[in-house]
This record gives C-alpha cells, sequence and structure tokens, in this order.
C-alpha cells in the first residue's frame, strides 16, 4: 500500500540533533519520482515508443539495512535516513528518499550515489506499467 511521504524538512531538523551531527558539514538528499520515461529509454537509450502510466514497487527491508551498514563504513559518514514507498505508485509519487549525512563534499557525495545504486540494484523491485 502506497505510503505518505516524509518531511525532509523534519529529517533536517532531527539530523542535526543527532549526537554526530557537530562532525558533519553537509547532508544531501536524493529523491526518486516516478516519471513517465521508461526506465530503458533513460537508461539504454532504448526507444520502443511506449511510456509509464505507473509502477508496482517493493523492497526488501533486510537488504536495505544491510546497504545502510554498508554506507555508514564509508570515510565521513553519520547519519543516514531512507524512506522507501510501497505499493501500486503513479507518476509523479515518491518512490524513495534518502538522506546522508557526512563531513566533507566528496565523502557525502560517493556515500549518497553508493547507497541510491545499491538500493536500486539489489533491494528493490520495479515494475514499470505501460
Amino acid at each position: 500500500m502506497k505510503k505518505l511521504s516524509p518531511s525532509i524538512d523534519e529529517w533536517l531538523k532531527e539530523a542535526k540533533t543527532d549526537p554526530a551531527a557537530l562532525q558533519e558539514g553537509m547532508f544531501l538528499v536524493h529523491n526518486g519520482v516516478v516519471r513517465q520515461t521508461p526506465k530503458a529509454k533513460v537508461r539504454q537509450g532504448i526507444d520502443d515508443g511506449s511510456m509509464v502510466t505507473g509502477m508496482e514497487f517493493a523492497y526488501d527491508a533486510a537488504k536495505v539495512d544491510m546497504a545502510i551498514a554498508e554506507t555508514y563504513k564509508m570515510d565521513g559518514i553519520f547519519y543516514i535516513r531512507v524512506w522507501l514507498n510501497e505499493g501500486q505508485l503513479e507518476l509523479g509519487d515518491d518512490i524513495m528518499y534518502v538522506l546522508i549525512g557526512g563531513d566533507i563534499r566528496p565523502h557525502v557525495i560517493d556515500a549518497l550515489q553508493f547507497l541510491v545504486e545499491k538500493i536500486k540494484g539489489e533491494c528493490v523491485t520495479e515494475i514499470e506499467q505501460k
């Protein structure tokens, strides 16, 4: 069942009160949304003329937790929060939010890229409907 999206303002307020906050100089947020353009067209240049009308989305919580734990081992990363939607999603719906807090920009960018790729590649099932 589709979930209500979180407040990023609230997430940031909470992150800044975390005990590790004094070590953090940067936060980055990723917000993935359901788009009309099929993944095959965007990622691989394959255009079959179809358009996405929705998506069935699911995730494995244990795998997500392992991906988060792995990301925490990266240099300079002190705060991570992940929210994933589920169920039948419509165009424009939020798929995921990922918040990363760390010491310097290169560490935070690398961690965000790593975690989003890990989640998308190993933890979720996305079935585009056309």
